[in-house]
């Protein structure tokens, strides 16, 4: 690994340290919960989580840019940016239920280079650093070889992130083919494919947030994703996700999602 990579993998584990007790400590807890714009719920966990980490960034690299989900951006057109979504999965959060997590990701010139998906309750963290491998809890990790749709188990957080009509149709589509479906999971799910537990997730209207540090740790397991034309993702992507623990299992989910 290069050194520039150790030095910034070895600092998104920091600030993985950071957040993880913030969330602890009120994991469980009595909150206030509010409703953003979109409806979506926040708390002042996912807030005081994304103040930790922007104040540790701008005092160890004031130069990097920072793209969170509960501020606005800083030094966008920086080389290095630093994407942060404290709680990946806040109404699992509120419910008590761990299969939300803290993402945090390295872009550098637009091109993910590092991600962390950090659960702190259960003290479970996969960590991707492009071209070196994923890791769960400092061990290499792999994808599953399943090539076939009706061995694969296939997951989703919640039904209603699919548009009725086209969206809706493409996926049930594919949910009736495959070996199992299933709702839940956020962010989880997706080290649980990384890990080789699952095989597919597929989901729509995620932001540039809430893929960019799935990126290295799916493709540094041996898994693909992509959007659902099969095209890489990033600021531009439409908010459609399809991750598959090989290239060949990518390649069939595909074309039940493609236009």
């Amino acid at each position: 690994m290069t050194a520039e990579l150790e030095k910034m993998s070895n600092f998104a584990a920091t600030l993985a340290d950071i957040s993880g007790p913030i969330v602890c400590e009120h994991f469980r807890t009595r909150l206030n919960v509010h409703s953003k714009s979109d409806l979506s719920p926040v708390t002042i966990v996912d807030r005081n989580v994304e103040v930790a980490l922007r104040k540790r960034i701008e005092e160890t690299f004031p130069h990097h840019g920072i793209i969170g989900e509960e501020y606005g951006p800083v030094r966008e057109d920086a080389s290095h940016i630093w994407v942060l979504d404290p709680i990946d999965g806040t109404k699992a959060f509120i419910s008590g239920l761990p299969i939300f997590g803290t993402l945090i990701a390295l872009a550098i010139d637009g091109q993910p280079v590092v991600g962390v998906i950090d659960q702190p309750v259960l003290g479970e963290r996969w960590v991707g650093v492009k071209g070196y491998g994923a890791q769960f809890n400092e061990k290499p990790i792999q994808t599953r070889d399943c090539r076939q749709l009706a061995d694969a188990a296939l997951y989703a957080t919640h039904p209603n992130m699919f548009d009725q009509g086209v969206d809706e149709d493409k996926f049930d589509g594919l949910a009736k083919i495959v070996g199992q479906a299933r709702f839940g999971g956020d962010c989880y799910t997706y080290g649980l494919l990384a890990s080789g537990h699952i095989d597919l997730v597929v989901e729509a209207k995620l932001q540039f947030y809430d893929f960019m540090a799935l990126i290295p740790v799916v493709e540094g397991a041996g898994g693909v994703i992509s959007d659902w034309q099969g095209n890489s993702l990033g600021r531009g992507s439409d908010g459609h996700v399809l991750a598959a623990a090989n290239e060949k299992l990518w390649d069939l989910a595909l074309n039940y999602l493609r236009a």
